[in-house]
């Protein structure tokens, strides 16, 4: 009722005042209070009717989208070009103030609650109002009667009309998941140019550069075969060294990519191939499973930062990974006994993994008390054959 209360205190205020134009700034007023109550009390509402009746409404509000900087220096919020980040943001937060449908369905619902919903809920405070206000026998028996038989029904109104009116629309939630997917090709987009800029890296840094070195190394020492061997011989052992060097980094770029192991023995194995590496005393409990490819690769390199984290942030001396198909989907959690208080900020390892899972609809759970331990539970939904 409390938008009903500032309308009402704004039709006061504007008979109180005297002239042909005074109801103006009253009106005004309420328009304002309206729209910055709406959402705060629709937020209010969905979660009285969840913790009575165990209805849950989702808000279907709609999430802003990455801000992408792009090599041109400007500034991408999935609408408009800006040149800092600071306008994409507000530019992003003023379209979706005026433009998310769920805005306008919360001011829909203020002014349906009060003749439906409300008008149902005020029927027991008014038998309590009329005994109160005509106090003798008759009129008290009769407004604690009408009070009590119809307090236990008063708010059963109030969740069909929730639902009803406040959950979203089919075209709203196909509008949302359309944004999401958005969302996630924007975030995959920027996933694999950063991974490809990487390989470049590590290839012109490493490999390129050994591989130069050793054509060099061959060019000379074929110079010097005839004028002096045992030079062009030492150049030769070198120039063997430098090829296992380039194969054993070349090697552990692809690892990065895509590990061998996790290819050919699947998802469980190369787990366990990855904690031979870790430095902390990790038990793996793992059932035999197969999935798709690329869920193996987004939980593998999500079990690998996990316990990475678990050693450079947590301080853990130990670990534990357990990999299950329940049946809906895989279920990976790792546990560890660091200090726990883990923190997921924005453009973190965690915030990255989690918009990695989305894009399998997979989901992240963390349980991480200060003092430990610390759990995180990854969950996504696929098939096991």
């Amino acid at each position: 009722m409390l938008v009903p209360a500032v309308w009402a205190a704004a039709v006061a205020l504007a008979l109180w005042w005297d002239g042909p134009w005074t109801w103006i700034p009253p009106v005004l007023w309420a328009a304002v209070a309206t729209l910055l109550l709406a959402r705060p009390v629709c937020r209010i509402f969905r979660s009285l009717v969840a913790k009575w009746t165990g209805t849950v409404i989702p808000a279907g509000y709609r999430e802003m989208p990455p801000v992408v900087r792009l090599s041109t220096g400007f500034w991408w919020n999935g609408h408009s070009y800006e040149r800092t980040e600071r306008d994409a943001r507000l530019d992003q937060q003023w379209r979706l103030r005026w433009r998310d449908p769920a805005r306008w369905r919360d001011l829909r619902f203020t002014a349906i609650a009060p003749v439906t919903a409300g008008l149902a809920a005020a029927v027991p405070p008014a038998g309590i109002a009329a005994a109160v206000r005509w106090f003798s026998v008759p009129a008290v028996v009769l407004g604690v009667a009408v009070a009590l038989a119809t307090a236990p029904f008063a708010w059963r109104v109030a969740g069909p009309v929730a639902v009803r009116f406040l959950r979203p629309t089919p075209a709203m939630a196909l509008a949302d998941r359309v944004g999401e997917l958005t969302a996630q090709r924007a975030d995959t987009t920027i996933a694999q140019a950063a991974e490809i800029r990487r390989i470049e890296r590590d290839l012109h840094d490493g490999a390129q550069a050994r591989l130069v070195a050793l054509g060099l190394s061959l060019a000379t020492a074929e110079k010097l075969m005839e004028s002096d061997p045992d030079r062009a011989r030492a150049l030769l052992r070198e120039a063997r060294a430098g090829a296992v060097s380039s194969l054993a980094e070349l090697r552990d770029l692809v690892r990065g990519i895509s590990p061998p192991v996790l290819t050919e023995r699947g998802l469980a194995d190369a787990v366990r191939a990855l904690t031979l590496d870790t430095p902390l005393d990790v038990t793996v409990e793992a059932d035999e499973l197969r999935l798709d490819p690329p869920v193996e690769s987004a939980v593998y390199f999500g079990i690998a930062e996990l316990l990475t984290n678990a050693v450079k942030h947590g301080h853990a001396t130990g670990a534990h990974v357990r990999l299950a198909h329940d049946g809906a989907g895989l279920v990976a959690e790792v546990s560890d006994d660091g200090r726990g208080g883990v923190r997921e900020p924005d453009g973190g390892g965690l915030a990255g993994l989690r918009r990695r899972l989305a894009v399998f609809d997979g989901a992240l759970a963390i349980t991480s008390p200060a003092g430990g331990p610390t759990t995180v539970r990854m969950m996504v939904p696929c098939e096991s054959w």
